[in-house]
């Protein structure tokens, strides 16, 4: 017999002007906050507003703003020293995923100790319950604010750190769409078709269930039907609004099954070559999909008949094809580039194939694959992506 487990935040806010929530919820966590943030957020004005709510709750607070790329140990080293120094008992995120995967590994490590790294594989399991982490997600993308997974990368080996334990799991997670509203094209984007792939690969997964498949449709199909209208017009709020909850529902979704080969490609390629994780996945997608569709054509079928109820009538080959389809033209209209395109040095690309291919191996994600490649597909599907062409009957179709 087979037990699933489904772990979540204690407690989700969702909806208009939830950041309000966060001054009276870090009250009934603690006295005082560290806040992970980046100064993009600073400058957006957002920081500000969390302070004002933790000053309105007389909370004492100080913030971390020094996330400016994919998370690195770095970055938790220099946040959790700021954290003992001023003697924080609450965590808060409030950015993108890297700021969230940041807050995360801080919160861990400020009770249970150690370096990060020992964490990966589950060499070191988080045995102390850890500082309590209100996770505040301004884009709609990674769902971290509702996953018990980090992703950090090891700077003195070039590797991105796949970690997931119950402990790295928010307290709260607040989601508020209104914060979305300010990401440009670009990252709208890379986040959106981000969230798709944890929506994909989570229903596709060897390790996927009834309970993770219906929060894996449902988030697939908010993103298909919004993430056109929400890079198109930043500031559609029904659009934003249904990105949003759709992200977290994919969060959610993978988080409780899994994460395929994509993301194990994924993240040597924005550990090695500093693309951001949205857009690395984003340039993969395709060609995994196109690799593995005949080896989960029901399920892709499913999917298919879910997201698009006129095309129920459909055998399951035609059904897949159809959405495999549908996705490659979402990305062709979101200007999603090939790695070479993005600008990744050619002759540094193909030098790292071996390493790259052997990273994505040992992250375990494609393990989960519906087809388990070896060492030598990978490195072919690296070689496929890097100058990658869209289909002629999809780019016919492009808007």
């Amino acid at each position: 017999m087979s037990v699933s487990t489904m772990c979540f935040p204690r407690h989700v806010f969702y909806g208009k002007d939830s950041l309000l929530k966060t001054g009276e919820e870090t009250a009934k966590l603690g006295e005082k906050a560290l806040i992970i943030s980046d100064r993009i957020m600073k400058d957006l004005g957002y920081l500000e507003r969390c302070h004002q709510t933790l000053e309105d709750a007389g909370i004492g607070y100080t913030a971390y703003l020094e996330v400016a790329t994919e998370p690195t140990d770095e970055y938790v080293s220099e946040a959790l020293a700021l954290l003992k120094e001023n003697q924080a008992d609450v965590v808060i995120a409030l950015g993108g995923g890297s700021c969230l995967d940041t807050a995360k590994a801080v919160a861990v490590l400020a009770s249970n100790g150690g370096d990060i790294s020992e964490y990966m594989n589950n060499k070191k399991t988080a045995s102390k319950h850890p500082f309590p982490l209100i996770a505040i997600p301004t884009t709609a993308g990674t769902g971290s604010e509702a996953t018990d997974v980090t992703v950090i990368t090891n700077t003195s080996n070039d590797v991105k750190m796949m970690i997931k334990q119950p402990a790295f799991m928010p307290e709260i997670a607040i989601v508020d769409p209104a914060l979305s509203m300010s990401s440009p094209k670009g990252t709208t984007a890379a986040t959106g078709v981000d969230a798709l792939t944890h929506a994909l690969e989570a229903y596709i997964s060897k390790k996927a269930h009834p309970f993770s498949d219906q929060l894996a449709l449902s988030s697939a199909k908010l993103i298909m039907e919004n993430m056109e209208a929400a890079y198109k017009d930043g500031s559609n709020e029904e659009a934003r609004e249904n990105m949003a909850l759709g992200a977290m529902q994919a969060g959610m979704a993978f988080s409780n099954a899994s994460v395929c080969l994509v993301h194990g490609m994924s993240r040597p390629v924005g550990a090695l070559f500093h693309v951001p994780h949205g857009i690395s996945n984003a340039m993969l997608l395709p060609v995994v999909l196109e690799y593995s569709q005949d080896y989960c054509t029901g399920r892709l079928a499913d999917l298919a008949r879910f997201v698009f109820p006129d095309k129920k009538a459909l055998s399951d080959k035609e059904a897949a094809s159809y959405l495999v389809e549908k996705v490659l033209l979402l990305c062709k209209n979101l200007d999603i580039p090939n790695i070479k395109d993005w600008g990744v040095d050619e002759e540094q690309y193909y030098s790292q194939l071996s390493k790259m291919a052997e990273d994505a191996l040992e992250s375990g994600s494609p393990a989960n694959n519906p087809i388990v490649p070896d060492k030598e597909e990978i490195v072919k599907l690296y070689h496929k992506a890097f100058t990658y062409q869209y289909p002629k009957h999809v780019i016919s179709q492009t808007n």
